[in-house]
């Protein structure tokens, strides 16, 4: 009990420190091309539970309908500021959402 306590409060924590920076990338991929924000992922967690996961986007619109699976650092399907984003992993804040959910 004292972990989850603990988790709760890092992130949520973390996620209020973070927030000017968090809006910013937010509106930085919304100005780019218009698309979400977030890429929401389908991934299995403890006990083969199922969540969905979320991350900046660091793709394009539909990008899975223009190639596979993965793509290299250079891909074309990866936007200018998914670039900067993936370099840093900046892309990964908002999976603070998932540890205030107990998704983890």
């Amino acid at each position: 009990m004292v972990k989850r306590v603990f988790h709760i409060v890092a992130a949520a924590g973390g996620l209020a420190v973070l927030s000017p920076l968090v809006i910013c990338i937010a509106w930085r991929i919304k100005r780019e091309d218009g698309g979400p924000v977030f890429y929401r992922g389908l991934r299995v967690g403890r006990y083969g539970k199922p969540f969905t996961i979320f991350k900046f986007r660091t793709m394009v619109v539909n990008a899975e309908e223009i190639g596979g699976p993965s793509t290299a650092d250079d891909g074309p399907r990866i936007t200018k500021v998914g670039k900067f984003l993936r370099k840093y992993k900046l892309d990964e804040l908002p999976q603070l959402i998932n540890v205030l959910k107990g998704a983890f």
